[in-house]
Formats: structure tokens, C-alpha cells, sequence
């Protein structure tokens, strides 16, 4: 038997996270991939089973899996340092270059060619959520109910406009309720620090929390309007980035007009050129909003706390819950929530993907009563060819010839410039 490597220096954790953090594009699938082939294929720093253990763990938590899949493994080589470092060096290449990104579009993202570029990656934003949808459902959608429960999640948002975390509750219930009682094995002693774990949770809601109540106190008024927001978002992001796009976009475009729907669908597609976690999206929406409202100062102080209030919890779920991941993983209640959860995510994901492509090929979008609800439904004449023909043409590349997301994204982009040159002179 092959005795394992001892753990690794900070040094080298350092060198192996900072690489993966730089090369983590292309989703959590592609982000997971790495850190399997570094720290389990070609390092041996953790085993084949713990790794997969931990990344079903990440997926019961509401937030960036990949990200916190990270911050496990750093963890559980170098206890909570290793976890702070490993957990950062994941998310802050991609934050540093979402701010130049947002920072470039609120100085450049109103002329026409740049929005000429923008329809070309719109279009491919509309490609990406399609295949994330057929995915996500051929996981999911395993059982009858499942496809009821999905089925019910989109009509539930698209046609009634309920609130995006009753949709995610009310399927947990019904998962949990639903999955038969097992019996559980309880061998297995207590984790290790289990009597240190209220201290933990103390510690990482006040990190978390306390300067939400600080902005609160200084009376910040579209900054604490932002902590809590976002603060809440990272509360029920279950599902992947996909899922609480839909839920973002309502509340940020339709209920506090911080952007537009076009903003919106730009903040995806280029969150979707940068590395790291897709839901550093909700960093450019915090830049736009405070953009809006008060120029560069404030929007560097809203993108900050947006940062701090979406990636502080994931460090709180992972120092909390690590010592208990064997015990959790054999929980069969929290598999059946988890698993509806997914379900009704496939709805989710669907209404996601309407709204998307309705913004994408129609140029207006009117309310229709059908029955006792009002549905957004695009106006016929409005329909755009090019923005159709730019979505074939991405999605022959991306999932035709499985072309690599930045090229596809540059290649789409360049196609709607150069189409949009007669238009934009």
C-alpha cells in the first residue's frame, strides 16, 4: 500500500490554488476537473474517495460548490488557514478582473459598437444556459415527481412571480418529507472539534454579518440595501449560479432597478470570459448599481461589499460543517431535499433561459393577462434574425463541435461587430 505524501507547505498550496484560481474557467464541471487532476491525480493530496465525498458535501451547500470544494481541501490539508488561503486564491482572479470588466463597460458599454459586440456574447449567454438546462435535467429528473416538481418551480416563477426562495423551500420540504426513513449508522464517533463548532458559527456570522449592521448604523442607505440583498442571495444559491440568476434578475432589474435587462444579460456573458466561480456576476451587478447612483467611488465600495457579503458564508459553511461530512453524507432526509432541490432547479433554469432568450431575440417585451396571472410575453414585430442567426452559429461551435467557451464568446462577439459595423456608422 502506497503511504500518502505528507501535507503540503503553505508554499505549495500557495503555488497549486494560485494556478488553479488563474486556470479555473469554464464552470464548476471544468473547475472541479482541475482540482481533481491536481490535488487527487498528480499530488495525491487527498484520496479519490475523500474527494468525492467532499464535493457531494459542497453540493448539499447553498453557494459556489467549486469554490467551496476548494476551501475544503485547503482545509482539510492545512486546517482553517489552509481553507482561508485555498478558498481566495480561487475567487480573487476572478474578482479583480470582473471590477476592470465593469469598470470598462460603465465607460464604454453605451456605444454602439460595443453594443453591436455585446449582442454577439448575448446570444452565446442564451447557448450556455440552453445546455446547462439539458444537463442539469438529465441528472435530475430521475424520477416522476421530479419533473412534476420542475414543472411546478417554472410555473411557479414565470407565470405567478413567486419569490425565488419559497420555489427552492418548498421543494426542500417536500424532497424530505417524501424520502423513506433509513436507518442510520451511528458508529462512527463525534467529529473532531465538534465542541469548538458554536464558536466557529460565532465567529464567521459576525465576520460576515457585522459590517452589514455597520452600513445599516451609517445610514448607507443603497450600500446596506446591497449587503442585504446579496447577503440573502448567498443564503439560498442551491442549484449553481444558473438557478439564483433567475431570482437575481428579478429583484435587481424588475424590483430595484439597479440595471437593465440588457445590463443584466452583459454581466453574465462577461462573467462567463473571466475565472473563478460564475457567481462573481453578482460583483458586476453591485459595480453597475452603485455606478448608477454615484459614479467609481461608490461603485467600488458596492462591488466590495457585494464580494465580501457572497463569499464570507461560504467560508462559515465549510469551517462548520467540515468535521461533520462523513455523518451528513449518509443522511438520507438531506439527499431527498437536496435531490428536489435539483429538480425544481430545472425549472428554475427554464424560466431563466426564456427570460433570457426573450430579452435576446425581441427588442420589446410586453405583459399579457392570460387568465388570473400577467405573464411577460415578446412582441412578434420585434423579433431580431441577427441575434438568432449569432445564437445558431454559437451553438454549432459550443456544443456542435465543443469549442472552448472563451473562443466561442470571442468568436460570437466579433461576428455581431462585424454585423453591427452598417448599423453603428
Amino acid at each position: 500500500m502506497t503511504a500518502r505524501p505528507p501535507p503540503p507547505t503553505f508554499a505549495q498550496l500557495f503555488a497549486v490554488f494560485g494556478r488553479i484560481g488563474l486556470l479555473s474557467f469554464g464552470g464548476p464541471a471544468a473547475q472541479i476537473a482541475l482540482m481533481h487532476r491536481d490535488l487527487v491525480e498528480e499530488r495525491s493530496w487527498l484520496s479519490e474517495d475523500r474527494f468525492l465525498r467532499a464535493l457531494s458535501f459542497c453540493m448539499l451547500l447553498p453557494g459556489p460548490e467549486a469554490m467551496q470544494l476548494a476551501t475544503y481541501c485547503g482545509w482539510r490539508m492545512r486546517g482553517t488557514a489552509g481553507g482561508l488561503l485555498a478558498g481566495l486564491l480561487f475567487v480573487l482572479p476572478g474578482a479583480v478582473a470582473i471590477f476592470a470588466l465593469a469598470w470598462a463597460y460603465s465607460l464604454w458599454g453605451a456605444l454602439p459598437a460595443t453594443q453591436a459586440l455585446f449582442l454577439g456574447i448575448k446570444a452565446t449567454v442564451v447557448v450556455i444556459v440552453l445546455d446547462a438546462l439539458h444537463r442539469v435535467a438529465r441528472r435530475a429528473l430521475t424520477r416522476p415527481d421530479h419533473w412534476v416538481l420542475a414543472g411546478a418551480a417554472f410555473l411557479a416563477l414565470f407565470a405567478f412571480d413567486l419569490p425565488f426562495p419559497l420555489v427552492i423551500a418548498a421543494a426542500a420540504a417536500w424532497g424530505a418529507l417524501a424520502r423513506a426513513p433509513e436507518a442510520i449508522d451511528d458508529a462512527d464517533p463525534d467529529p473532531a472539534g465538534a465542541p469548538r463548532t458554536g464558536r466557529t458559527v460565532a465567529i464567521w456570522l459576525t465576520i460576515w454579518l457585522a459590517p452589514v449592521a455597520a452600513l445599516w448604523a451609517s445610514g448607507a442607505t443603497l450600500l446596506t440595501g446591497i449587503a442585504v440583498f446579496f447577503a440573502k442571495l448567498a443564503v439560498v444559491t442551491f442549484g449553481g449560479a444558473y438557478a439564483v440568476l433567475a431570482y437575481m434578475t428579478q429583484e435587481a432589474v424588475e424590483g430595484r432597478g439597479w440595471l437593465t435587462a440588457d445590463q443584466m444579460l452583459d454581466a453574465l456573458g462577461l462573467a462567463e470570459t473571466t475565472p473563478g466561480p460564475l457567481i462573481l456576476v453578482t460583483q458586476f451587478v453591485g459595480f453597475l448599481a452603485g455606478a448608477g447612483a454615484g459614479g467609481l467611488p461608490l461603485a467600488v465600495a458596492a462591488a466590495l461589499v457585494t464580494l465580501w457579503v457572497t463569499f464570507a458564508p461560504c467560508f462559515l459553511w465549510i469551517f462548520a460543517g467540515a468535521p461533520y461530512l462523513d455523518a451528513l453524507s449518509r443522511r438520507p432526509r438531506l439527499k431527498g431535499a437536496l435531490a428536489a432541490i435539483t429538480a425544481a432547479v430545472v425549472g428554475v433554469i427554464l424560466n431563466l433561459s426564456i427570460w433570457f432568450a426573450m430579452h435576446v431575440f425581441f427588442a420589446h417585451i410586453a405583459t399579457v393577462t392570460v387568465g388570473p396571472v400577467d405573464m411577460p410575453l415578446p412582441v412578434p414585430n420585434s423579433f431580431s434574425p441577427l441575434a438568432t442567426g449569432l445564437a445558431m452559429l454559437a451553438g454549432g461551435v459550443l456544443i456542435g463541435l465543443r469549442w472552448p467557451l472563451p473562443i466561442v464568446l470571442g468568436l460570437a462577439a466579433a461576428a455581431g461587430l462585424l454585423a453591427g459595423i452598417p448599423a453603428a456608422a
